[in-house]
């Protein structure tokens, strides 16, 4: 059996430089087709029309979003609240609450008040005295004041807390808001 020889090797191409690329030689080689217009340019006018058309959608879905979560909030406060006024309607409870929060006793029964039950970790610890020499402040205050009004005017707002019995305070200013028994 003979032996058969490998090709020769190719030799490898050297790399062409290349120079700068002759850009009206490339833009000759582009043919745009009337077909090919017409539909670039039903393209870039659904863009411009779309674009704020979709953008509104998103505005949309975030509001949305939004305030289902705030009745989602909503109705879990009337749940609890409803909930406290069921408690309100048990006399035992209404009992344990006047022991409790006002003190108050049966007939006969001996109260005792226990001063210092915390444990010593709980207990509030004493504050060093305010040092009255004046020390200059390590911050920019003009530069904090205007980050906190930014960050303030930025700020969603949040809802108000569901209150009940409590009438609104005059405009005036000069009436008082007291709470009002619920029935």
């Amino acid at each position: 059996m003979a032996k058969r020889q490998a090709p020769p090797s190719r030799v490898p191409r050297t790399r062409r430089e290349r120079g700068p690329v002759d850009l009206r030689g490339w833009l000759a080689g582009i043919r745009l087709s009337g077909f090919m217009v017409i539909m670039l340019g039903l393209v870039v006018l659904a863009a411009f029309v779309l674009v704020p058309t979709i953008g509104t959608y998103v505005a949309q879905r975030q509001q949305l979003a939004a305030l289902e979560a705030s009745v989602e909030l909503s109705e879990e406060q009337v749940a609890a609240l409803e909930a406290e006024r069921a408690r309100w309607q048990d006399p035992a409870y209404i009992t344990t609450q006047a022991r409790e929060r006002l003190y108050y006793v049966r007939p006969g029964e001996v109260v005792y008040l226990v001063d210092n039950d915390l444990p010593p970790e709980l207990l509030p610890q004493e504050q060093e005295d305010v040092s009255e020499d004046v020390e200059p402040t390590r911050t920019d205050w003009m530069a904090q004041f205007v980050r906190s009004v930014t960050e303030a005017g930025l700020a969603q707002s949040a809802v108000a807390p569901l209150t009940i019995g409590v009438p609104d305070p005059s405009p005036s200013g000069t009436g008082s808001a007291t709470p009002t028994p619920s029935p």
